[in-house]
This record gives C-alpha cells, sequence and structure tokens, in this order.
C-alpha cells in the first residue's frame, strides 16, 4: 500500500525534473519510477536504446554550443554523459551548462531533433512513392500503399476541410494533410520501444499551434476582424468589452491545441511506464500478471489516441482557419440583432396568416 500510494502521489505530482541516475553508491537504491518515467518522456543529448547485463547501448549525438568569448564547441555528448564535464560544459537536468555559470547557447542534436529528421524522412519517402503511383496507374483503382493512404486523405478531404472551410478549402489541404500525417506518424512512433516522444514535446506541439495561428491569421478577412473589434449587432459599451475578450480567443485557440496534444501524448506515455514499474516496485513476478494486461490494454488504446488526436488538431486548425475565411454579411447580423429586440412582433408579422393577408 506504501508504494501504491508513492505511484498515485507521483501522477499527481507530475512537474517535476528527472535527474540521471548517478552510477555507484545510488544503484544500490531502490527503484525510482518517477526518475525513469520523466527520463524516457523527456528530451535527451543521446539515443538510449536498451540495456542488458553486459551494458547500455546508446547512440550519442553532437554538442553545438556557443559560449560568448570563447566562441563555437562541437563535440560528442558522451564526453558529458553521466555527469562529467568537457571544455567548461555539463548537463544538468539534461540542459547544457557551464562550469562557472556563464551563459551558453545550445545548438545541439537532441534525441527530439533526431527524432524529427528521421519521421520526416519517412513521411516524404512514403507519400513520393505513393505520389509516383499515382501517376503510373492514372485512372487506375489504388494498390499497396495507395490503398492505405487514400481513404484517409479522401476523408481529410471531404469531411473536414470541405466541411470546415468551405469553397476555399483546396488552397489549405496541403497544411491540413501534412498536419494529419505528421502527427499520426510520430504519435505511432513514440509508441515503438525505445523511441522519442516527439509529439509529446511541447516545443513541438507550440510549433504545430503557432503555424495554425499564422496560417489562420494570415487568411483571414475584413469580415473575420470586424467581428473581432466591433462585432455588429452589439451595443456599443458591449463592443468595447468584446475586443479584449475576441483577441484572447484569438491566443487561446492554438493554445488549446497545443496542450491538448501534449497533455493527450504524454499522459498515455506515463501511464504504460507506470503500469510497468509496479513490477520492479514490488519485485514479484505476481504483479506482472496485473501490470502487464493493462499496460497492453493502454498500449492499445494509444493506438486510437494516436489518430484520433491526429484528427481532432486536425479538425480545430479547419475550424478555425474556415472561421477566418467565411464570409459574414452585415444585414443578416443587423436582421439578427433586430430579431432579438423585437421577436414577438417579428414572429407575428412572418407568420403565414398574417402574411397570406
Amino acid at each position: 500500500m506504501k508504494h501504491l500510494l508513492s505511484i498515485l502521489l507521483f501522477l499527481l505530482t507530475l512537474p517535476v525534473f528527472a535527474q540521471e541516475p548517478a552510477k555507484g553508491a545510488e544503484s544500490a537504491e531502490a527503484f525510482n519510477p518517477g526518475e525513469v518515467i520523466l527520463h524516457h518522456v523527456a528530451d535527451s543529448h543521446e539515443w538510449h536504446w536498451f540495456s542488458t547485463d553486459n551494458g547500455n547501448f546508446v547512440s550519442y549525438f553532437p554538442i553545438i554550443a556557443y559560449q560568448p568569448g570563447k566562441g563555437l564547441s562541437v563535440f560528442s555528448s558522451e564526453k558529458i554523459a553521466e555527469g562529467k564535464s568537457y571544455e567548461n560544459l555539463k548537463l544538468n537536468e539534461e540542459h547544457l551548462a557551464t562550469l562557472d555559470g556563464s551563459p551558453v547557447y545550445d545548438f545541439s542534436i537532441t534525441k527530439n531533433v533526431a527524432a524529427l529528421a528521421v519521421s520526416s524522412l519517412l513521411l516524404v519517402f512514403i507519400f513520393t512513392s505513393v505520389a509516383r503511383g499515382y501517376r503510373r496507374r492514372v485512372g487506375q483503382a489504388p494498390t499497396g500503399m495507395q490503398s492505405f493512404l487514400e481513404p484517409f486523405v479522401v476523408f481529410i478531404r471531404d469531411e473536414v476541410g470541405k466541411k470546415s472551410i468551405g469553397p476555399k478549402y483546396e488552397r489549405y489541404m496541403p497544411y491540413l494533410l501534412t498536419v494529419f500525417f505528421f502527427i499520426w506518424f510520430n504519435n505511432l512512433l513514440g509508441l515503438t520501444p525505445g523511441a522519442a516522444n516527439l509529439t509529446g514535446n511541447i516545443a513541438v506541439t507550440l510549433t504545430l499551434a503557432l503555424l495554425t495561428l499564422i496560417i489562420t491569421l494570415f487568411s483571414s478577412n475584413k469580415a473575420y476582424w470586424t467581428h473581432i473589434f466591433w462585432t455588429p449587432g452589439v451595443p456599443l459599451p458591449l463592443r468595447i468589452i468584446m475586443i479584449p475578450v475576441e483577441l484572447i480567443g484569438v491566443i487561446t485557440k492554438p493554445f488549446s491545441l497545443m496542450i491538448r496534444l501534449f497533455a493527450n501524448i504524454t499522459a498515455g506515455h506515463i501511464i504504460i511506464l507506470s503500469f510497468i514499474s509496479l513490477i520492479f516496485i514490488f519485485r514479484s513476478p505476481w504483479t506482472g500478471f496485473l501490470s502487464v494486461p493493462f499496460g497492453l490494454f493502454i498500449s492499445v488504446l494509444e493506438l486510437l489516441v494516436s489518430i484520433l488526436q491526429a484528427y481532432i488538431f486536425t479538425l480545430l486548425t479547419a475550424m478555425y482557419i474556415g472561421g477566418a475565411v467565411e464570409e459574414h454579411h452585415h444585414e443578416e447580423d443587423l436582421g439578427i440583432a433586430e430579431q432579438s429586440r423585437g421577436g414577438s412582433n417579428l414572429g407575428h408579422l412572418t407568420r403565414p396568416d398574417v402574411a397570406a393577408h
């Protein structure tokens, strides 16, 4: 019960930072699930594949750091791994820092950067081959990867793009399809053993949200900004109050996209690793009969969540763009406002029997 309570407290106190486990005396201490889990979901300057009794299988990335007055430093992250320091640099909770406290600018290749490059190359290879297949088989039924991806492309086009954006949907389809497949593929890759938690990185989801915000703002028309700064059909005092509210709404919409994707993907990884950690906490093989099935169930559920989160992000993006490019009619807004002020009279005048007379 004591160990179970510790896990529950850990899940409720996630805003902590994992530290690299030190060698030697600390290796004999009890298993620390928080350290292992947070190390897995966080970014790092190395790629830890797996461990055996003979050692760890790790790929080290280049450290690229600039120190004012000392110039640029380029070396392998192995030289500052496990608490070591090199050229006045060290890793402090996976953040590059200097020994003397002087400023340093980190341009290093990290695990998430490498995963981003791999997934991007994979997407380019897959869709280049699919496009090549369409050119070779014009007017014929799709085969292979074409037949697998075409339903998703058609669904995003017909059910997301057309319905959310309207007649101008075609110019935004490249971005919508890129966002959908990028998030989906990286969600799936993040579930493979030893993979990076790319879409569970707040910087990645922030970048995607900023791209959505930029496209929405640059696509917006005059009617969009009119409804923000001078809402039609609203009394003058209320219009002044609505301006900051509407401006906050412009920012919070992409912010919600960022948090939703980050939280859902990260939570899935934490729950799976928490169930597996039960085996090492209780140190009993019988615990595996409970934790492994639950962990497997969450893993299967994450397969559904991976495509669901990609769909939700794409759908909300299309809705935000659709609201920005939609043509609003001032006369309709005035009519609605007038109807709200004198609804009973309008209702009387528009009844079929009165209209007939």
